[in-house]
């Protein structure tokens, strides 16, 4: 086990090595195509001896490569950034993921306010999610061909169909601006009011669970009626073992795995930002924060959270891995 988490974990490292070169590659493309990011900072018109000291400053004058290695190691021990103006230097602790010319801090403090409403979102919602999905699943499963199975397909098949922002702006209007249940979204911190930290969260949290949990609802089932039907299962269930243990103990757990794979890449893609529901209910997450950033080319904001993302995606990748002996002991790691 402990040879397969290092092997895992160096493997990591050299994903989010390779996703860090392709953006920084791309953000090197971007200023020299689309322009400087002095145009960003000092105006539409700077003097051409102003963007070449800017330039100069941020060590954007060099070499590709020179660039992409000082970004890495001020990941790994810090940088001294800037803002342009003489006297401005400021001390940017690892990890250190650039500065932001537009909101004129650095990108590691901007994930810092961020990430608390996208982790409060992503959390929640994939309690929901998974317990509802899962829970539909099995049931369904269960009750074959019945009138529950179907209608729970057919709500199952319109969460799928129906996109994150329609679904959001309906529970907005329904909810918020019809029958007034519910106040208009603010986050609020959970240290300071965790009941109105959940109320103001209750929409979005429905919003993304909905979708994903009919998702989920529809591969429990297949993965249940496929499990029903293997021999281990009519053996346990002519043994005379109770209809509890054979579906929670032995359907179950195998029916889990395929499961478990899809959550740990869908809650590690949330935790990097969920873009269209943090933007329709206006939760200054880690996906309001790149949508903006892309709006105004601040690609050292759409960088940060790209790396932050990925290492988010291949540490759920990672765990979900572990999880695998858990659930289905099975599993063997070589």
């Amino acid at each position: 086990m402990l040879r397969y988490i290092v092997r895992r974990l160096i493997g990591a490292v050299f994903v989010v090595l390779i996703i860090s070169l392709v953006t920084f590659g791309l953000q090197y493309l971007a200023y020299h195509v689309g322009g400087s990011p002095a145009y960003l900072f000092l105006g539409k018109a700077p003097s051409p001896e102003q963007v070449a000291a800017f330039e100069k400053q941020w060590g954007l004058d060099q070499p590709f490569y020179v660039q992409y290695l000082n970004y890495m190691k001020g990941i790994v021990t810090g940088r001294t950034l800037g803002d342009g103006t003489p006297g401005s230097e400021q001390a940017c602790p690892a990890p250190c993921l650039g500065y932001s010319f537009q909101y004129h801090d650095t990108v590691t403090n901007l994930i810092k306010q961020a990430f608390p409403v996208t982790a409060s979102l992503a959390i929640g919602a994939a309690i929901l999610w998974l317990v509802s999905g899962v829970s539909i699943g099995v049931l369904s499963a269960l009750k074959k061909g019945s009138i529950a199975d179907r209608s729970a397909m057919v709500v199952a098949l319109a969460g799928v169909s129906l996109p994150v922002y329609f679904t959001g702006l309906i529970l907005l209007y329904v909810f918020v601006y019809w029958l007034h249940l519910f106040p208009p979204p603010k986050y609020t911190e959970f240290t300071e009011n965790p009941l109105l930290w959940a109320q103001n969260l209750i929409l979005p949290w429905v919003t993304i669970a909905f979708g994903t949990a009919a998702l989920y609802a529809r591969f429990t089932r297949a993965n249940m009626l496929e499990t029903l039907n293997e021999d281990y299962i009519r053996t346990a269930t002519s043994k005379g073992l109770p209809r509890r243990t054979v579906i929670g103990k032995h359907a179950l757990r195998s029916a889990l795995t395929p499961v478990i794979t899809i959550f740990g890449m869908d809650l590690g893609l949330l935790l990097g930002g969920a873009i269209l529901t943090e933007k329709t209910f206006s939760l200054p997450g880690l996906g309001y924060l790149t949508v903006n950033a892309i709006a105004r080319s601040d690609f050292q904001v759409v960088l940060g959270i790209t790396i932050v993302a990925a290492m988010f995606i291949v540490v759920a990748n990672l765990v979900v891995d572990v999880l695998y002996g858990v659930v289905d002991p099975r599993v063997r790691y070589e």
